[in-house]
């Protein structure tokens, strides 16, 4: 299913945490990238397609400051990031050497990117957050990228936060981090996730009347009962 406007407004309603429950219920447990926490507070819910980034470790001959007019480089895959895309990279969590600075950030904002997601760093923290480009990492640090990372490839399978994502795959994050949807399960999600938001709703409003929570947090038959009567 493709992800339509509407499903993506569908998806900005549903928390991340709410999302990982319903992917729990359907088997999966490993959908919420360690390591990519919000850069700036109260960064919106987002939601996008995932345009994948790949690096590893580096070598001398390869990550070199010469390899950023490479044809394969960030600058490149930049270039073929489409608009509204969540860009997700794989740094293999590593924290001392900035995968993206200012300057990568602003033409991403340019190009209509929607977000960046890394388990590693970005630098020149100051100038990222003056592009207003949403970004969920694991920090910040001064080296670049060569320092200790080399860049290999875009739009292909990739590990971040110890999560399989490939491209096209759905991210939807939030204050609480970043979650993936595999794209053949987009459907089921969106069929079952605003229902999940709305039981928990009513369970605190519940909760706000005394309600103790045996029998209402997970819910009873009688309780079930008396929820499907609120819905009417």
């Amino acid at each position: 299913m493709p992800l339509t406007a509407k499903a993506i407004e569908t998806l900005k309603a549903v928390s991340t945490a709410t999302l990982t429950t319903v992917l729990l219920k359907k088997g999966l447990r490993n959908v919420w990238m360690r390591g990519a926490m919000p850069l700036r507070p109260g960064q919106p819910r987002l939601v996008g397609p995932a345009f994948t980034l790949r690096f590893v470790p580096a070598r001398e001959d390869l990550a070199t400051p010469a390899s950023w007019a490479s044809p394969i480089s960030t600058r490149a895959a930049i270039e073929a990031m489409p608009e509204g895309c969540i860009a997700v990279v794989d740094a293999m969590g590593i924290t001392d050497a900035g995968i993206f600075g200012d300057i990568l950030c602003a033409r991403m904002q340019k190009r209509g990117v929607a977000a960046l997601i890394t388990d590693g760093v970005v630098r020149d923290v100051a100038g990222v957050l003056d592009t207003n480009l949403p970004v969920w990492c694991s920090g910040v640090a001064a080296p670049p990228s060569v320092a200790g990372l080399t860049f290999v490839a875009w739009q292909e399978p990739i590990g971040c936060g110890g999560v399989a994502v490939f491209p096209d795959d759905i991210v939807v994050v939030d204050q609480d981090g970043a979650v993936l949807i595999p794209a053949g399960l987009l459907d089921e999600v969106l069929a079952e996730a605003p229902e999940q938001e709305r039981m928990e709703a009513w369970i605190m409003t519940e909760i706000d009347k005394g309600i103790p929570l045996p029998g209402l947090y997970p819910m009873d038959a009688e309780t079930k009962a008396r929820y499907e009567g609120s819905k009417k």
